[in-house]
This record gives structure tokens, sequence and C-alpha cells, in this order.
């Protein structure tokens, strides 16, 4: 009996003695976290505002009838006009959409209203005027709205310089952070580059176009304002100053 209680002793005793040193192994084993390295966050841009160049418009057939098929071949008439007139100049691009069939109201005797947009765009104005003005006056279509914007090689052309300027002014803002902490240095840590640009849309009051000809169309482009972003993070090096 004594040695039963011995023997078990003993095996309780080298189980905790093996369950200790692995404690302890591990224990060793977990690396020591080194110390954060403070971190200041810091932003700078730069804008500036780029002549546009490209030219959008939009304009619609629409007709009005007691019978929808009536309205539909007015409208898909004036349509394949206009994309006939649109085709013969090189300059600008085209495109159709939301082709729509309505209801007007619910009186009675029942009216239809069908619809269906049309795209133009380009970047010679003069031609986009001239053509605008036809679409309008000869082939009855509505204009619903106009706007100018940049291309993508004029955008992005902008872009690449103000992303230098804005760099360089982040640079100088995490020197100069450092410097005012006390730090002897920096370096980046993670940092980001945001563009941006904010079309300027001239929007066309809606208006039936007389049956008289129209004065040609009067369009005067603008500019768009381009903006790059850079923020992150400096990593402040050295002991601060005291």
């Amino acid at each position: 009996m004594n040695r039963t209680i011995l023997r078990a002793t003993f095996v309780a005793l080298a189980t905790a003695l093996a369950l200790f040193a692995t404690h302890v192994a591990h224990a060793q084993a977990v690396p020591v976290p080194a110390p954060l390295q403070p971190v200041v966050t810091v932003s700078a841009s730069a804008s500036a505002s780029v002549a546009t160049d490209r030219l959008q418009a939009w304009l619609r057939a629409e007709a009005e009838s007691a019978d929808p098929a009536t309205a539909a071949n007015q409208v898909n008439t004036a349509m394949a006009k206009a994309l006939a007139r649109v085709k013969g100049v090189p300059t600008v691009k085209a495109q159709t959409s939301g082709y729509s069939t309505q209801q007007i109201g619910e009186k009675r005797p029942t009216r239809w209203r069908v619809a269906q947009t049309l795209t133009v765009e380009g970047a010679d104005f003069a031609a986009m005027a001239a053509l605008i003005t036809k679409l309008q006056d000869e082939d009855g279509l509505l204009v619903s709205g106009t706007a100018f914007s940049l291309s993508a090689d004029a955008r992005r052309h902008a872009e690449e310089g103000l992303t230098q300027e804005a760099i360089r002014g982040w640079q100088d803002r995490a020197q100069r952070a450092a410097q005012g902490l006390g730090f002897s240095g920096w370096h980046p840590g993670h940092v980001t580059v945001q563009t941006g640009e904010l079309p300027r849309v001239f929007p066309m009051m809606r208006a039936q176009v007389s049956a008289a000809s129209a004065a040609p169309v009067t369009l005067e482009p603008g500019n768009a304002d381009v903006s790059v972003t850079v923020s992150g993070d400096a990593v402040l090096e050295g002991a601060p100053r005291r």
C-alpha cells in the first residue's frame, strides 16, 4: 500500500515538473514586442483650374399621341434622322438611351408619350454647337442639358504634375512635424494618394422648339478643378529632445 501511494506521488510530481518546464520554455520562446515607434499623420493637397476640352450634350426625341404606335413612329423617325446627321460629323460620338413609353395621366381619352435620349460628345466645340443647332432646328430634338469636362489625357497630365507638388508638400509637413515634436528624423509609413475632378455642368432649361428657325447654340467652355491629396503616416525617428 505504501509503495502504491509513493509511486502515485512520484508520477504526479513528475507530471507537474514537466508541465512547469513546458510553461517556462514557452514563456521564454515568446518574443518581447518591440517598442512602438511614434507616428504622426499629415496630409497635403495641390489643385489647379484646367481648361475643359470635352463637351457632352443630351437631346431627346419626344412625341405625344392617342395612339402609342403613332407616337413611337414619330420618335423612331426623328431619332433615325438625327443619328444619320451625327454620323456625318466624324469628330462627334453618339449614343442612344432611355427609350420609354408612358401613359399621360389617367384622364380620358388616353394619351401616350414616347421619348428617347441621344447623347453626343466631342472635343470640337464649334462642330458640336453647329450640330446641336441642326438637331434642334431641323430634326426637332429637345436639349436636356450640356456639360463640359476634361478628357482622360488632360486630366492625367494635370494630375501627374499635381501629384509631385502634393508629395513635396506632404514631405515638408512631415519634416516640420518631426522637428516640432523634437525628433531628429522620420521616414514614410503608409501613404495614400487621392485624385479628384469636379466637372462644371451647364444645364439648359427644357423648352419646346418653335416653328421658326432657332438661333445658333452658344457654348462657352470653362475650367474644371483638379486636385490631388497625399495623406499618410510619418514614422518619427530618434529620441525626442527634452
